[in-house]
């Protein structure tokens, strides 16, 4: 007998994106790559096919014999790298949702500067270049510190940050070398990390909250914190350039996370993204607010529920915290008998499991403070490069406000230990 309930299409994504399906009465495809989600996710979704989420003929070939078999009223994602071929899934098929153009703006670092230009909001010095010849010439100009990085990069990865011509010069040999023939170079921005997390309907663009993060040296994100710590003397000015940013490139519906670096001179848009932020920003937000956007991103586009008129105000404060312990092989655990004790609650992935992003948010989305341990004994602790090496786990939690949720955080990574030894060097056998 066939299904009468309405229908989605869901490239990409984890369980927190799918997990409202059941409760609104949704059938879910889920789109995914092959061993980039977790297991879980069968109980919410109608069933999961795959295709290369970065690639728009391979999602059209497998989305579309089942849109004819049954018809999807929308494709959505929440995916970086399906952003864009999501888009092109949508106008192939005829649906309503975000345009090629709008979500590509956001994706292509250029051309949301050149967006940005147009609505007369956030202006930074930059260029795009294509030699080393060429970001030395930029750095010439701008006459100190610069930032290069991928047109279409994320999650931090391949980010230069440069003083010198040599630097410069190494830089994008680096880039070459990682396959890229042009990169963004721009002023280096100084000043604390601020993000916009918005969600749009019907192109009515209503910001949220202010998040605020802390980076490492490498500028990865290693902790979350809604509301944000510091900025909110600056909210009505974030709110106003994330707001003519969404509607110069013309968004639609959605969740948005849009980063700012809080400079002398004000707040500089770094970028902005069609999707929710990343590593537990949706959980901290709901701790924080009490709104959920994973389920926002299926029942509002769909008309089940509207979008707010304004933002809630907040009821608490969510933080996360990622784990960075010394790089080796994992030799044990100390603290958690003491973490458990004291009421925290501890979830570990399976022996052998990789289990891809932010695992674990939803099975810990009812405890106050819980932890996810993502390896286990005989598992390697990489270096931490870029945000998918924040592969150890990490403590989530709410509090009454930011400091105090930041503080139960920092209180269980200082009792969890992770035991490390070096790890076996190439040829040296084990």
């Amino acid at each position: 007998m066939t299904s009468t309930r309405r229908r989605v299409a869901v490239v990409g994504g984890h369980s927190h994106s799918v997990m409202s399906a059941l409760d609104l009465d949704l059938d879910v495809v889920l789109v995914h790559a092959p061993g980039m989600y977790e297991e879980m996710l069968h109980d919410y979704c109608e069933r999961i096919v795959h295709a290369e989420l970065s690639d728009a003929g391979s999602l059209l070939e497998a989305i579309r014999p089942l849109h004819e078999e049954r018809p999807f009223e929308r494709v959505l994602t929440t995916s970086e790298a399906g952003a864009v071929p999501t888009a092109v899934v949508v106008e192939q098929l005829g649906l309503p949702g975000n345009s090629v153009s709008a979500v590509r703006a956001l994706y292509d670092k250029v051309l949301t500067r050149e967006a940005l230009a147009r609505a007369g909001v956030s202006p930074v010095r930059y260029q795009v270049v294509d030699s080393a010849r060429s970001l030395t010439s930029f750095l010439r100009a701008v006459g100190g510190r610069i930032v290069v990085k991928p047109v279409d990069g994320t999650a931090s990865a391949d980010v230069h940050i440069l003083d010198d011509e040599a630097a410069a010069a190494d830089a994008w040999e680096q880039l070459a070398a990682a396959g890229y023939r042009r990169a963004l170079a721009e002023e280096y921005l100084d000043g604390p990390v601020i993000s916009v997390e918005a969600f749009s309907a019907e192109g009515r663009h209503l910001p949220v909250a202010l998040m605020t993060s802390v980076l490492d040296e490498h500028l990865v994100e290693m902790e979350h914190s809604i509301p944000g710590a510091y900025g909110s003397e600056w909210t009505d000015e974030l709110h106003r350039q994330t707001v003519a940013l969404l509607t110069e490139v013309g968004l639609w519906e959605g969740p948005t996370h849009t980063e700012f670096i809080l400079t002398a001179d004000g707040p500089r848009m770094l970028e902005s993204h069609s999707r929710m932020g990343g590593g537990g920003t949706p959980s901290i937000l709901r701790r924080a607010y009490g709104l959920d956007f994973s389920r926002l991103f299926l029942s509002v586009p769909l008309g089940i529920e509207k979008l707010p008129e304004r933002a809630p105000e907040p009821v608490g404060a969510g933080h996360i915290r990622f784990f960075a312990p010394e790089p080796g092989v994992i030799t044990g655990f100390d603290g958690i008998e003491r973490l458990t004790e004291s009421g925290v609650v501890v979830r570990q992935a399976p022996v052998g499991a990789k289990l891809p992003g932010v695992p674990g948010l939803v099975e810990l989305s009812g405890a106050d403070t819980g932890v996810m341990l993502q390896m286990n004994v005989g598992d390697t602790v990489p270096a931490i490069r870029a945000g998918w090496d924040r592969a150890m786990g990490y403590v989530i939690a709410t509090g009454k406000d930011t400091a105090d949720a930041a503080r139960r955080c920092a209180e269980v990574d200082e009792i969890l230990r992770f035991r490390t030894m070096p790890a076996p060097r190439t040829g040296d056998g084990a």
